[in-house]
């Protein structure tokens, strides 16, 4: 009886749980680990690969360049179009290379690209210049109808997706839209586009890398912009421009 006990005791039947799916199950964590361990594995000497053999560390990759709304047209246009607004230069990278695309891409797909929070009652007029448009379309809407006008006039002008035209024919198209010159949608001209895309471009160059864009701070580099510094009581008494290394809202995380 106090065998019988003792094999249907809760300790008993864990450890016989243990040994057998830690030798039956292959592959998992418990065969792989704690199966070595009832079988004696941990005593073993496993073999140490070579320092020759270790594969090469690879470069960290950034997991914030991902679309979260563009297909991949979308995205290539986005990027392609807004190299063409700030391209690289002697001064520096350009958009594409600031991750500019992604930037835009990211805004889109948040709340901002619904028009959240944002008076959304009609009736909707057109407003004095000084005014801008208020639009019934939501700004994700007039982007993605923005980059579907272009594709349309790249291909009836140039027989051509926009992605693969020469620079100034790129060039030719946007002023197009800036110009009010091609239509987007019902009431809606390319230049209330242009000028909401543009605007979303320079913003991609030169706010907190957080947002998808201005890669590496290279943005704030090329204006010698200090970007989020906790403090400037070590300067204030500076006659002096001082350079500072810029400094991004992750430089305050604690680790």
């Amino acid at each position: 009886m106090a065998e019988n006990k003792m094999d249907s005791s809760p300790d008993h039947s864990r450890r016989r749980f243990l040994k057998y799916t830690g030798t039956a199950i292959g592959g998992v964590v418990v065969g792989g680990v704690i199966g070595s361990a009832v079988s004696g594995g941990f005593t073993k000497k496993s073999a140490v690969p070579s320092p020759s053999a270790s594969p090469q560390a690879q470069p960290a990759g950034d997991y914030n360049r991902a679309p979260m709304f563009f297909n991949q047209t979308q995205l290539q246009m986005t990027e392609a179009a807004s190299e063409r607004i700030f391209p690289k230069d002697d001064s520096g990278p350009g958009a594409s290379e600031l991750g500019v695309a992604f930037f835009i891409d990211h805004q889109l797909a948040s709340p901002w690209g619904v028009n959240a929070r944002t008076y959304r009652t009609g009736p909707f007029v057109k407003g004095e210049v000084t005014q801008g448009d208020y639009l019934s379309i939501q700004r994700h809407e007039l982007i993605t109808m923005g980059l579907h006008s272009m594709e349309e006039t790249s291909k009836s002008k140039y027989s051509k997706s926009f992605v693969d035209l020469a620079p100034e024919e790129m060039d030719a198209i946007l002023t197009s839209m800036e110009k009010g010159e091609i239509q987007v949608v019902n009431g809606i001209t390319g230049k209330t586009f242009f000028n909401l895309f543009r605007t979303m471009v320079m913003e991609g160059v030169y706010s907190d890398p957080l947002y998808g864009g201005n890669s590496n701070m290279q943005g704030w580099k090329m204006r010698k912009y200090p970007g989020n510094q906790m403090s400037y009581t070590s300067i204030m008494d500076k006659d002096q421009f001082i350079a500072m290394e810029p400094r991004s809202l992750h430089d305050h995380f604690v680790h």
